[in-house]
């Protein structure tokens, strides 16, 4: 199947060929008609799966007929980086449509916001907080929405946007189409379809758990050894861009600080940033200026970056779901991708939370060459237990990327040499 048989607009045609889009993924392939027939729609797939060209398709075809000038369009989603990312995936498929997009979000000046809105545009992309911000204010008029997604709606609700998201709807035409998408589906999310989709068409990709191209592995370790073991499995693993996840704002700060100070190409994204600082990280990441990005689960929302060959829990995750939404920035459209987690006695109840998630005994491994029994240090420069231990990669990779030109992307950058083998755990 390919793109010509949903007869897009030639417009509309000419982006999907300038952006490289040959066939549509099977989010796309099933999605794409409904939505095109003014179907409301439930979709439940991972992210990577292609589903933001899924409803921006559609969005652009329905908006080349009737007026210009007025939001006909509104998407929610859970941050600003997703925000951002869904208005350069509308700006690139629909640039020969000249149909205008405008993303609303916090943490930057209200005021060129609302000119941008002032001087006319037909789609909408927004986080909750600053949309209901300019709905108080009267900045934004939302009369003439015909359609409206929810992006993401279970990280909304694990944000704690439900109520928000309840205020915007009341703000809305009763007629509309209505498409949400979710990774996974919680009785609140679920409730929520039943009140504000009509007779919802459901599309799902794949089983609500984690997608089948990323492998998972288990590193136990001690709680004063985990940054020490991350350092010996950077240096040890063949990689790409690598995404390393902790609890806290704090800890992320302070985890890329002693990556940095240790050698790695290394920043992070956390909430404390201002936005020009977090956009600044996020694209830096992107061109491969920084090769490892140690972000939280809030701040991560939304990043898409294709060449991300490993996710790293430094710590594990709160919920099973949250599992699943960290490594689905690994194994991307079909890509291979490597899930780590380095865990300790505390983490064994959501570990098992976890394998019943994937369903399957993960796999527990240990590096070689790494001292496991180093006491905690008092205060050293150096962590506890740092060796040169080596990794050997678990498969091949689906092939490995074209040489950079400039982008400083380079695969296996911290250890060129051959990668000998661990033991199994």
């Amino acid at each position: 199947m390919s793109f010509v048989s949903f007869d897009f607009h030639p417009r509309i045609a000419a982006g999907i060929r300038a952006a490289g889009y040959t066939e549509p993924t099977p989010i796309q392939t099933q999605a794409i008609p409904p939505i095109l027939q003014g179907r409301d729609i439930i979709g439940l797939a991972q992210t990577g799966t292609g589903k933001t060209a899924a409803f921006a398709l559609p969005i652009l075809q329905r908006l080349m007929q009737g007026p210009r000038g007025q939001i006909r369009a509104l998407i929610v989603a859970p941050t600003r980086e997703l925000a951002e990312q869904i208005h350069e995936a509308i700006k690139d498929l629909g640039r020969e449509t000249r149909l205008r997009s405008a993303t609303v979000y916090g943490g930057v000046s209200l005021q060129p916001q609302i000119r941008q809105l002032r001087a006319g545009v037909e789609i909408v992309v927004a986080c909750p907080g600053r949309l209901l911000d300019l709905l108080g204010q009267r900045a934004i008029d939302l009369s003439h929405v015909e359609m409206l997604v929810l992006d993401e709606a279970d990280r909304m609700f694990d944000m704690g946007f439900l109520p928000d998201i309840r205020r915007i709807l009341k703000q809305l035409p009763a007629e509309r189409q209505t498409m949400l998408f979710s990774a996974t589906m919680p009785d609140d999310i679920r409730h929520l379809t039943t009140e504000v989709l009509r007779r919802p068409v459901t599309v799902q990709i794949g089983h609500l758990a984690p997608v089948e191209t990323v492998s998972h592995t288990l590193f136990p370790v001690p709680q004063h050894l985990k940054t020490a073991l991350l350092m010996a499995l950077l240096q040890a693993t063949d990689t790409e861009s690598v995404l390393v996840f902790a609890r806290t704002k704090h800890r992320a700060k302070r985890l890329a600080e002693q990556l940095s100070r240790s050698g790695f190409s290394a920043t992070c994204l956390q909430g404390n940033l201002s936005q020009n600082r977090r956009q600044a990280a996020l694209d830096g990441f992107r061109d491969g200026s920084y090769q490892i990005l140690v972000a939280t689960d809030i701040a991560a929302r939304g990043i898409d970056v294709t060449r991300i060959s490993h996710v790293i829990n430094y710590d594990m995750p709160d919920t099973a779901d949250a599992y699943t939404h960290r490594i689905g920035r690994t194994g991307r459209v079909s890509r291979l991708g490597d899930a780590y987690t380095l865990i300790t006695a505390e983490d064994s109840e959501m570990v098992r939370a976890v394998e019943d998630l994937v369903g399957s005994r993960m796999e527990r491994r240990k590096l070689d060459d790494f001292d496991y029994s180093a006491a905690a240090p008092a205060r050293s420069s150096e962590p506890a237990g740092f060796g040169r231990g080596r990794l050997q990669s678990q498969r091949p990779r689906s092939a490995p990327p074209a040489p950079s030109s400039g982008t400083g992307r380079q695969r296996n950058r911290w250890n060129p040499s051959a990668r000998p083998a661990v033991r199994a755990g």
